[in-house]
């Protein structure tokens, strides 16, 4: 801990995403000696910490209240304090909070510490066995068609968070743009039931539009094949035509015209992304 007088610090904190013997040294030395430990939800760090026999003050910060906590927390380390922060699995800021806290650590002059440890992006991507070269992670499937047409454009491995039950309507949008696309579905990273199935898209969908997984989910997603930018490209002109009140095939029609890609295949994809 910091002395009185002496400016604090902000340690992030990795905990475990599944399995409680994930969790490093050093991050337990660190939640050990924080002043205050900021954490999503209290009675879930609070399961962690009694695991380890680490008593520490909690204080909830989520993302209802991440900009007001984050600036009583600022404040604290000006005065010395030296905070950890969690979140309820893996890495904060991944899909998580703590953006905010951070940004404004760094404006205030104050020292921020971040630990290694357990992230399910990856270690879905590891287990994926797809190319770990190039990759990008995007956070949570975006819902609307447009954004997940040009999500599937991109030119590398890509890692997306998915909840159970819009699984299947994900895997049957990038069906319908390319079915033989490989992908990986990670279920339960590091818990006992857990699970990674690969394959074309096609085949991974029709299992899980016949069976709803539980648990937590990774997927991760080959490169898209060359050209695939310029359809997702097409693919978002003829949303905004349908979007303002266009039939889709006239539209699909048109946008060919431009851009010398197939209207079929414009149709298709489109109209199967609209039914996923």
């Amino acid at each position: 801990m910091t002395g009185a007088g002496t400016p604090g610090r902000l340690v992030v904190c990795p905990t475990p995403i599944g399995n409680l013997e994930d969790v490093t040294l050093r991050v337990l030395a660190a939640l050990r000696e924080a002043d205050v430990i900021a954490c999503e939800d209290t009675r879930h760090t609070r399961k962690l910490l009694d695991r380890y026999g680490v008593t520490a003050s909690l204080v909830s910060y989520h993302e209802h209240n991440e900009r007001s906590r984050a600036g009583e927390l600022v404040q604290r380390m000006l005065d010395g304090a030296v905070v950890a922060l969690v979140s309820d699995a893996g890495m904060p800021l991944v899909s998580d909070p703590g953006y905010v806290m951070v940004e404004a650590c760094v404006a205030a002059g104050l020292a921020v510490e971040v630990l290694p440890g357990p992230s399910a992006a990856l270690a879905a991507l590891v287990a994926s066995a797809l190319p770990s070269d190039q990759w990008r992670f995007a956070g949570f499937v975006p819902r609307k068609d447009a954004d997940r047409a040009r999500l599937w454009a991109n030119a590398e491995t890509l890692v997306v968070f998915e909840s159970p039950r819009r699984l299947a309507a994900t895997l049957s949008s990038l069906a319908a743009v390319d079915p033989d696309r490989p992908v990986a579905v990670c279920r339960e990273l590091t818990k006992i039931h857990e699970e990674v199935v690969r394959g074309p898209v096609s085949e991974v969908s029709a299992r899980y539009a016949a069976e709803e997984p539980r648990g937590e989910i990774v997927l991760v997603v080959g490169a898209a094949p060359e050209g695939a930018a310029d359809l997702a490209a097409a693919l978002d002109a003829l949303q905004r035509l349908v979007d303002a009140g266009a039939r889709l095939r006239p539209a699909a029609g048109v946008v060919a015209e431009l851009t010398g890609l197939s209207a079929n295949e414009l149709y298709r994809s489109l109209a199967g992304a609209r039914k996923s």
